[in-house]
């Protein structure tokens, strides 16, 4: 056990974390020059073409040291704040994490976010700052904003650049003499965390565990304390980039994949604690909690055949992601589909994203929305997630709205258009200071559904991409919302109804209706479009009737001839208007999601 060392990377979006572990495998001899790929850790074709890591992963790596062989277990974390329970399970199987941060840009939010997590796991903290080599690159400003935002000691703080191989040895070498060697007992009943799962079409679910206290062997009946069922290791290995190595054993301190043969992903749920069935550990590993989802929308398939491939390629991917949750629902306008809950709106992204290339599909997703709690005048209190299942006006006596606590740093010259975007979307500023003359760090409490839609776009807008942003979920506090539907000639259309607060509901319905009317293509008949709250009509717009020429066949003749004709196609359009049907256009539901 002494000779193990289990350290994580934890860094800002493109701060090159990917980078530095590939670097790190080489440098170790895990993978010859041939075999080696950029961002080899990486394996899900959207993380290598957005640069970013969705999935974590772990490597097992043989380092000598003054004559002596180290095993060094990389454990690599997602850099997004939406797959930020998973960074908090990884940090949790460290002893130490490599704090990178780029010389040239400096400290950015997610840094501060997830230092903060390596601390409260009691990690010890290696600076590292990387792309040393850039021109832009200023290393002591950078240790100084470091000293002065989180705190660390930066006298001793590496200096590297995963790029250009410099100062890859030292940082090995740091991390072996720094990083402290796991503490267990190895005579104790068997506790290991799971800290990813996955699901392998030949070898069915598996879990990536560190042993906290004993040993896992093959054969050996173990328990998982969240679902409380037991399973038979049919198999174990040391996890590897591109080929995975079989051990007997997985000892005290160490990280390995257990191969239970499962069908499922959710028996063995990221935060959980395997122990012996006959041998069961007093405790299990504090910090457990189901992934909760954060936002909702629906996904319709475009051709409404394919709900059941819909369904088929939903239940595939929950095999490989098991934080998704998603119930059928049907909608006037778009038919059969599923309410589908996600950790955050990079989630939404990807998870739309892969079912489309992964299994071939034509979606439509509606708004994204997050879950109000709604006390009704009986004192009855539920948790809706659809605008259309909120109850009629005159039942509830209050709405509450989720909030978050935003972090934000951005440059002093933005300041004041940040705090513009941020008064517009309702924030409440708690903290503001400067970390140095050019940057500010602010801290304000949003409301959840302002920053669903297109926050993190305007953010970015409003910067020239400079700012960094990140968040974490707060309690429900109550707010002043009221349901906004959109009538398109006198009917409700379900799937763009929004929940919106009361001094925006004007505004909102003012230019939902004007995107509907430039979309909606015009049909015989005036198309009235409505934005309403209850019975209340606030904003209208008319698309107009298509002329069609019915005195064309007219020729010669008396007045009263043409006016005849005339007359029968009022008569026509009338009731046309009574009964006519419009069929709305897919960019119509896109235009929600567009409203600024």
């Amino acid at each position: 056990m002494q000779k193990i060392r289990n350290f994580s990377i934890i860094a800002h979006i493109d701060h090159g974390k990917s980078t530095l572990a590939d670097c790190l495998i080489q440098a170790c001899g895990a993978i010859s020059a041939r075999e080696m790929s950029a961002q080899v850790m990486d394996t899900m074709e959207i993380e290598k073409e957005r640069g970013i890591t969705i999935k974590a992963q772990s490597v097992r790596l043989n380092y000598n040291y003054k004559g002596e062989n180290y095993v060094l277990n990389l454990i690599d974390t997602p850099g997004h704040v939406d797959f930020s329970y998973e960074v908090s399970r990884s940090l949790a199987s460290c002893e130490g994490a490599l704090l990178v941060v780029d010389a040239s840009q400096g400290v950015e939010a997610q840094t501060i976010a997830n230092v903060y997590i390596a601390l409260e796991n009691n990690l010890e903290i290696i600076p590292v700052l990387n792309k040393i080599d850039l021109p832009a690159a200023n290393p002591q400003r950078v240790k100084d904003e470091i000293e002065q935002t989180i705190g660390l000691d930066c006298a001793e703080a590496l200096e590297v650049s995963a790029k250009a191989n410099i100062g890859i040895k030292e940082l090995l070498d740091t991390i072996v003499e720094k990083i402290p060697a796991p503490s267990g007992d190895a005579n104790a009943p068997t506790k290991a965390l799971i800290y990813d799962s996955w699901f392998d079409n030949y070898l069915g679910a598996l879990a990536l565990v560190r042993v906290i206290d004993g040993n896992i062997s093959t054969g050996q009946n173990l328990y998982i304390m969240g679902s409380g069922k037991s399973h038979e290791v049919l198999g174990l290995m040391y996890p590897h980039p591109l080929r995975q190595e079989k051990t007997k054993t997985i000892r005290t301190g160490e990280i390995g994949i257990v191969i239970l043969g499962l069908k499922n992903v959710t028996d063995i749920a990221v935060g959980d604690t395997m122990t012996d069935s006959k041998n069961k550990t007093k405790e299990p590993i504090a910090g457990f909690e189901p992934a909760k989802p954060f936002v909702f929308a629906g996904i319709y398939p475009i051709d409404t055949d394919k709900f059941e491939d819909l369904r088929d390629a939903l239940d595939k991917l929950k095999l490989n992601d098991s934080s998704l949750t998603y119930e059928p629902e049907t909608s006037v306008a778009l038919g059969f589909g599923f309410r589908i809950g996600f950790l955050g709106l990079l989630h939404m992204e990807v998870v739309k994203e892969r079912l489309e290339r992964e299994f071939g599909l034509d979606l439509i997703a509606t708004a994204p929305t997050v879950v109000y709690e709604v006390t009704k005048t009986d004192g009855e209190i539920v948790y809706i997630q659809n605008p259309s299942e909120l109850p009629p006006e005159q039942k509830i006596a209050q709405i509450k709205e989720p909030y978050v606590r935003a972090t934000i740093i951005v440059p002093s010259e933005f300041l004041g258009n940040m705090i513009t975007l941020l008064n517009s979307r309702r924030g409440i500023q708690k903290k503001m200071e400067y970390l140095q003359e050019t940057r500010v760090l602010l801290e304000y409490w949003i409301p959840t559904n302002e920053i669903v839609m297109d926050f993190y776009d305007k953010l970015k807008s409003c910067t020239k991409g400079y700012a960094s942003f990140d968040y974490e979920p707060l309690d429900y506090q109550e707010g002043d919302l009221v349901k906004l539907d959109i009538r398109v000639a006198n009917e409700i259309v379900d799937a763009l109804s929004i929940i919106v607060p009361k001094s925006k509901s004007y505004e909102r319905g003012k230019e939902l209706v004007e995107a509907m009317k430039e979309i909606i293509p015009r049909q015989l008949f005036e198309v009235a479009i409505q934005a309403s709250i209850g019975n209340k009509i606030i904003a209208r717009e008319t698309v107009k009737s298509m002329g069609k020429n019915v005195t064309a066949k007219c020729y010669g003749g008396d007045i009263t001839r043409k006016r005849k004709l005339l007359e029968k196609q009022k008569e026509g359009k009338k009731r046309m208007k009574a009964i006519g049907k419009v069929a709305l256009p897919q960019e119509a539901f896109l235009a929600v999601l567009k409203i600024d």
